[in-house]
């Protein structure tokens, strides 16, 4: 099966709430994973965008934010560590 790259990126809109069980769904859905900024992941994942949208909907609040987008191996980027830039190079 053909491993995708999906952009999930988040607002978390309710302060004090604890997280910590999104972070683990995301990295429980991903066949790797790249996550150097608070609230962008990118994931390898067989997808449908949807299908990780579903996954993820019941760990966040209803007036939190959710976007899930396949990406095209088209990206630019910057000031980001050497780890970070080699990630996207070879995983887009």
């Amino acid at each position: 099966m053909a491993l995708n790259s999906y952009l999930i990126g988040y607002d978390l809109n309710k302060s004090g709430q604890n997280y910590s069980l999104l972070i683990e769904k995301i990295k429980e859905l991903a066949n790797g994973y790249w996550h150097h900024l608070d609230s962008t992941w990118i994931i390898k994942h067989p997808g449908p965008a949807t299908s990780i949208r579903d996954a993820l909907a019941p760990y966040i609040d209803s007036n939190d934010e959710l976007l899930v987008v396949k990406l095209n191996r088209e990206a630019a980027w910057k000031g980001f560590n050497p780890r970070g830039a080699d990630w996207i190079k070879t995983h887009l």
